[in-house]
């Protein structure tokens, strides 16, 4: 008899990490009082991940989640936590010490599960994908938090990246691949901290708009450089190609 091994570890760690997600989301509602927006708000989050994160697990067919995937797992849990929060801010501010405190924690991880990755020689495309829908919904989360007091020209830094996405679905060649940037990556970074520093309250409202503004700034300079090299990039491309079929020796 040939015995079927089942249920496959994989899939159970993102079924744990929807437990523990409800789990955080059961002590949040106990240490503030979470209302029914921010209980809706986290479930939906938690099931989302659960069920995004195992059709990717199954259609890459990954027989390992690997320990820089269960990091990056925890940051999505404070980050559901986080969004749980902002949700529930439209009835009442979120207790500030929590909200920053489960937020830095997530920035602070976003350093880790690379370097995790690195050192164990577990990157894969399936995580590097997972760690950047993790850190851009957090931004723009973060952003939807800051445009309750400062405006809604706020949400700019949220939604660029998905802009960004949306627009390369009607010209595919914004979906070429970006050389390496050390100034891209810096510019990322700092859109959490700013964000977070403005979320925060410790600045006057002029100073808190300045910061973001800066963040803001950055983050158009940086999409504006990546989307200037990809345009040059499609002029060259199809002049390439036309040299080399004229270079081609016709076939007598």
């Amino acid at each position: 008899m040939i015995r079927r091994t089942s249920p496959r570890p994989v899939q159970q760690e993102t079924a744990v990490g929807a437990g523990v997600q409800l789990v955080l989301l059961a002590l949040l509602g106990t240490a503030s009082g979470m209302g029914p927006a921010g209980w809706l708000t986290g479930l939906v989050f938690a099931f989302a991940t659960w069920a995004v994160l195992s059709r990717a697990l199954h259609r890459t067919r990954s027989h390992s989640f690997g320990p820089a995937n269960r990091v990056t797992l925890g940051r999505a849990i404070l980050v559901g936590a986080v969004t749980a929060l902002v949700a529930d801010s439209v009835r009442s501010a979120p207790p500030l010490t929590l909200f920053v405190g489960l937020t830095a924690v997530a920035l602070i991880l976003d350093g880790v599960d690379g370097q995790v990755a690195r050192r164990t020689g577990t990157s894969t495309p399936l995580g590097a994908r997972f760690d950047m829908e993790v850190d851009a919904f957090l931004i723009l989360v973060l952003s939807v938090y800051v445009s309750m007091a400062l405006g809604a020209w706020v949400l700019l830094i949220g939604g660029m990246r998905y802009a960004f996405v949306a627009a390369a679905r009607v010209w595919p060649w914004l979906n070429a691949p970006l050389p390496p940037s050390a100034a891209r990556k810096t510019v990322a970074a700092v859109q959490g901290v700013f964000l977070l520093v403005a979320a925060s309250d410790l600045l006057p409202r002029p100073a808190t708009a300045g910061v973001v503004l800066v963040a803001l700034g950055a983050l158009v300079w940086s999409f504006g450089r990546d989307v200037v090299w990809l345009w040059r990039g499609s002029r060259v491309r199809p002049a390439a190609r036309e040299d080399r079929e004229l270079l081609e020796p016709v076939a007598g």
